[in-house]
């Protein structure tokens, strides 16, 4: 059988876990090169289908191009709260970007010509997503172990994206990351302290065998009014509440 690693090596690995945010704070100060190489070699390091190693990360150092990347967030950010209709003025309260503050802001893509890649993608080439999804969140593991926040900026057209890095056809841009020092990790994730949303329990998205008889197998978020978003043991398993973090 495999050896499993030790007490403490185990504990920090869900430690890194239970306490990765998507941070939208930053202060002013580099991230260490050598830091930056080890998170993007964690990245590179994630599992993909097929092993076609799909991602592809820019690093933006022209500030020019920086400030290009902001305003087509910022646009993007104003036409997804007019698109939330009643909850527009709540969302336009959240902070949801910190590319200004940020040391390293990083753009990671799809590479063009994924359609030769067929090992695993045949009947879900949707895939590929997946793959450069799981190099997102190496990065963002490491970085907790390395004391660095990540944030994962969503809101951008990808056309706009695409022009503004000069991408190949094909290419696809997926993710905005901030990456820079902080003052500390939120004790909870942003959008819960903001009563925005609440973690769904486990309960309601693992099962066994078959979909669960008459249910649609969507979950929904704890009702704010039944639970409290400032307890954190009520919304994450129950394994987070042994953690030697705390």
């Amino acid at each position: 059988m495999a050896t499993p690693f030790n007490d403490a090596d185990r504990a920090a690995v869900y430690r890194a876990i239970y306490e990765r945010r998507d941070m939208r704070h930053f202060v002013r100060g580099p991230v260490d090169e050598a830091v930056l190489r080890r998170l993007l070699d964690a990245a590179h390091h994630a599992p993909s289908v097929g092993y076609m190693q799909p991602w592809r990360i820019a690093r933006i150092t022209d500030p020019a191009l920086r400030t290009a990347l902001h305003e087509a967030v910022e646009r993007e950010r104003l036409q997804t709260a007019d698109a939330l209709g009643k909850r527009r003025d709540e969302f336009m309260k959240l902070k949801v970007e910190g590319m200004r503050d940020c040391a390293e802001v990083l753009v990671v893509a799809l590479m063009d010509g994924r359609e030769a890649h067929i090992f695993g993608r045949r009947t879900l080439p949707e895939m590929d997503l997946a793959s450069v999804a799981c190099a997102i969140q190496n990065m963002w593991l490491a970085a907790r172990a390395e004391g660095i926040g990540i944030g994962w900026v969503s809101l951008f057209d990808p056309a706009e994206v695409r022009a503004l890095l000069h991408m190949p056809d094909g290419a696809q841009p997926v993710a905005i990351l901030c990456v820079g020092q902080i003052d500390d990790y939120y004790p909870e994730p942003m959008l819960e302290t903001e009563r925005w949303a609440a973690r769904a329990p486990l309960e309601g998205c693992v099962f066994e065998n078959r979909w669960p008889a008459g249910q649609s197998g969507e979950t929904s978020a704890p009702s704010l009014d039944s639970t409290s978003l400032h307890d954190t043991d009520a919304l994450q398993p129950p394994s987070v509440k042994t953690r030697p973090s705390e």
